[in-house]
């Protein structure tokens, strides 16, 4: 069958045009009175096309459309939106710099609004918020990403509680996305190789405020079917698919950048998914300039940022050697290197040919910038990543930490931001990056900010009162059932809620480890407490979808359906309605399995109190001012008794503390210290989880370097980089002849502080010279088993004699600490162009 195509553009009188650019730019999913247009416009349709302003547009009548064209109300609210979105992607911004050179933020999932299913979980929602920050912060900063056909699964409960999933398939030309075209008008596209078939993509443009974010889809007639489906579901499929989505992401996203004519000049790999760009950012320099592989990588290596979000081996994605050889093979003559070298690339143990490539260990050998995403993520992953620099001490294992934040006006609630927009003032969203007006919690009044978060309780309950009322009609429940629904819940009952991906580490089902106390809890009709969970388990995580039965099994059994609750199909709608709605948040992960997390940085900016294991950003964030601690900080081996030791603490915070509080009222029946500690938190952490606090860390410590490193290797036409290359092939070549043949010093056994102490070492250089060598003594406590030195000082050693082949390399230091106290010499890399000079295989101890 041949069908001829062509699109179909809802046709809005002149004075409503406005609209159509209005809903094609996520800024609306940032600011409400954009979207208080729509449902104005239409409530039913608004509630039809799923709070998709595109779709919306083309359900309204046009009788409904000509009269909104008059009604003088509706336009000057219109005419307020539109100039305020004007006034916003032309006004001055906290970045002021140059825009010809760009930095490309990859991420294989984006969640920035419910009308644009492609995200499944975390990942996707702190991608969104980066987008929507840059663009807040006028970033030269563009995304890219893939456009999934189905995006991430919708789950439906059967009547049993058990997790189902459908796949519902996305219409793009009724969402918030363009197609990208040349000055023909015809689709630009790039083609990547998967394994000798040629894979054809399309480009789509999502406009984010003043940012683009960028996605390619397969799903084209010049594919063949299966290619077709590299784009067709988010992590759905076996690992081939994930590879070619992988190839599609990384390598199709540079060459998507290329035909659009915009440069990436430093790339950031959100997760592993995307480290093949790097491989594509060597080819090119290699085919455009004749570098050789090292070359190219030298070039490449200071202007890649990576951030891993995974905090236990098992969820890094590897892949089976076999199919790295079917899509890789070829590279081996690409790149000039032999297979081995490629292998490993992705391998921790390059000698190791039974170890399998590893995406994450790709990126961290390409990029010079890596970081875990909070304080004690980057610990772990310096952990687990330390091998890739045998020899080194953990603290200086190069990944550092940037800890999540999150887009306030994104997740904080129209009615709070409206109170706080009243007390912040203008600059509260003029100036985004000015985090201390936070400091004006203060200002508003106990009984404004309780008012405020009591309707937003009463708006929780109603929404979940509906979707149980929906989700009862569809299982086929019997009316009397139904009916339930709308006694589902307290308005005024201290609610708790839950809600995160359903996987067993996370324990969804800790609070039912001792039914009798739960019960008590529930059952208590002077100081009520009621549950609502929601969270999806993946589709092959049998385990976590039990979690999910078992809850909705527990509240059935003991006939409490009307206190504790699951809300099915958890996404940004029901986040938003949670973690403003809620009075306590609950986090009950083994630690150190939570990478980060940023729901309860979401709540807590809604004035809703965390109640958390001390881990991911809870462990940096957490004081007795701003919410509860299970624990403190603990870690265990045998899981049963965490569960049982945690699972207690948490019941004795709620009977002891967390209910008592909320329920302590005066006389005017506001609970003042509770209120205290909602501004406190809402404060604190305003500022310290924001996600313009996260990226203005990014561009301090990543983007703005990675870019000057961009500009200056640019600038000498790629010398720098060469002379880099040069400089690591004659250390390889010279590295084993390396001495350290003696090490003195006037140490006697004990010293006072404030003491001067020489060290004197003899170093046989062999064919390398002094300024090609950081000599350093490296000195501080020594540990009680006297195998390492604690809390390390480093202090460079100078030249300052030379007898025979032999450098005498000298350092004066002051004893400063008392107790047992030791030094060593080392050797380490120095070269003007290295941004630091941790290498695999370069450091030698005396």
């Amino acid at each position: 069958m041949k069908i001829s195509t062509y699109t179909v553009k809802p046709k809005l009188p002149k004075s409503l045009i406005p609209l159509e650019e209005i809903a094609r730019n996520l800024w609306l999913s940032w600011n409400f009175d954009a979207v208080q247009l729509f449902i104005r416009l239409d409530y039913d349709v608004w509630l039809q096309s799923q709070q998709n302003p595109v779709r919306a547009l083309g359900m309204v009548s046009q009788e409904r459309l000509a009269h909104m064209a008059k009604d003088d109300s509706y336009q000057a609210a219109l005419t307020e939106v539109y100039e305020r979105f004007l006034k916003y992607k032309k006004g001055e911004t906290w970045y002021r710099g140059p825009r010809r050179d760009v930095v490309a933020y990859f991420s294989m999932e984006y969640g920035m609004d419910v009308s644009l299913p492609i995200y499944s979980g975390g990942l996707g929602i702190l991608s969104g918020d980066h987008m929507k920050t840059s663009s807040d912060m006028g970033l030269p900063l563009v995304g890219i990403g893939l456009l999934y056909r189905q995006g991430y699964f919708k789950q439906v409960l059967n009547a049993d509680g058990f997790q189902q999933e459908s796949y519902p398939e996305n219409d793009w030309y009724n969402m918030p996305v363009e197609r990208k075209t040349d000055r023909n008008g015809e689709p630009l596209k790039i083609s990547v190789d998967l394994a000798g078939k040629l894979a054809v993509a399309q480009i789509w443009e999502v406009k984010v405020g003043r940012s683009s974010l960028y996605l390619l889809d397969t799903n084209i007639e010049e594919n063949e079917q299966d290619i077709r489906n590299v784009t067709a579901a988010l992590y759905g499929g076996d690992k081939e698919t994930r590879i070619r989505q992988e190839i599609l992401l990384g390598i199709g996203g540079i060459r998507a950048l290329r035909v659009m004519g915009i440069n990436p000049a430093a790339t950031h790999m959100n997760e592993g998914h995307a480290a093949f760009l790097g491989l594509e950012r060597v080819r090119e320099l290699m085919e455009e300039r004749g570098f050789a592989f090292n070359e190219a990588r030298e070039a490449v290596w200071p202007t890649n940022i990576f951030t891993t979000h995974t905090p236990v081996p098992a969820g890094n994605e590897r892949f089976e050697i076999s199919l790295i050889e079917k899509y890789f093979h070829a590279w081996t003559d690409i790149l000039g290197i032999t297979w081995n070298e490629f292998l490993g690339l992705g391998r921790i143990n390059t000698a190791d040919e039974g170890e399998t490539f590893c995406m994450t260990v790709l990126a961290i050998k390409m990029a010079a910038y890596a970081n875990g995403v909070a304080k004690l993520h980057g610990l772990v992953s310096r952990e687990m990543w330390k091998d890739l620099w045998p020899g080194l001490p953990l603290d200086e294992v190069p990944i550092g930490h940037v800890t999540n934040g999150v887009h306030s006006r994104t997740w904080v609630s129209n009615n709070m931001i409206e109170l706080l927009d009243r007390y912040f003032g203008p600059r509260f969203e003029d100036e985004p990056t000015s985090l201390e007006v936070w400091d004006r919690m203060d200002r508003i009044s106990d009984e404004e900010l309780w008012r405020t978060h009591e309707r937003r309780r009463e708006r929780l309950v109603a929404f979940a009162r509906e979707r149980i009322r929906q989700h009862f009609t569809r299982t086929g429940a019997v009316e009397r059932r139904i009916q339930q629904a709308e006694d589902a819940l307290s308005p005024y009952a201290l609610t708790l809620a839950f809600a995160r991906r359903f996987a067993t580490y996370k324990r969804g089902n800790l609070l039912l480890r001792d039914p009798e106390r739960l019960l008590r809890l529930v059952r208590d009709s002077d100081h009520p407490v009621q549950l609502i969970f929601a969270g999806k388990a993946h589709p092959m995580d049998i385990p976590g979808k039990d979690l999910i039965r078992d809850i909705i099994h527990f509240a059935e059994k003991y006939d409490v359906t009307s206190r504790i609750i699951f809300i099915e199909n958890y996404d940004m709608t029901v986040a938003r309605y949670l973690t403003s709605g809620a009075d306590v948040w609950l986090n009950t992960p083994r630690r150190p399995m939570e990478a980060s997390g940023t729901s309860g940085m979401k709540a807590a900016m809604n004035g809703v109190l965390n109640c958390s294991i001390l881990d991911g950003w809870w462990d940096e964030a957490y004081t007795p001012d701003v919410g509860w601690a299970i624990g403190q900080g603990e870690q265990y081996t045998d899981t049963n008794l965490q569960d049982d030791i945690e699972s207690k603490a948490l019941y004795d915070l709620l009977e002891r503390d967390i209910i008592p509080l909320f329920y302590q009222r005066g006389r005017d029946g506001l609970p003042r210290e509770w209120i205290r500690r909602m501004k406190a938190s809402m404060r604190e952490i305003g500022q310290s989880m924001s996600s313009h606090r996260m990226l203005m860390d990014y561009a301090n410590q990543f983007y703005f370097p990675a870019l000057k490193n961009y500009r200056r290797i640019v600038k000498d036409e790629f010398l720098e980089s060469k002379a880099l290359a040069q400089y690591f092939a004659k250390l390889a070549k010279g590295w084993d002849d390396l001495k350290i043949t003696r090490q003195e010093s006037n140490a006697k056994p004990v010293m006072q502080r404030g003491d001067s102490l020489t060290v004197t070492a003899c170093i046989e250089l062999g064919t390398l010279t002094p300024d090609e060598l950081l000599v350093e003594l490296y000195h501080g406590a020594v540990s009680n088993q006297s195998d390492h030195i604690e809390n390390a000082r480093r202090s460079e050693m100078k030249v300052v004699g030379q007898e025979g082949t032999c450098y005498h390399y000298q350092v004066r230091i002051e004893c400063a600490d008392t107790g047992f106290q030791g030094h060593t010499v080392r050797i380490l890399p120095k070269h003007e162009a290295l941004v630091h000079p941790y290498r695999s295989g370069f450091i030698k101890w005396s």
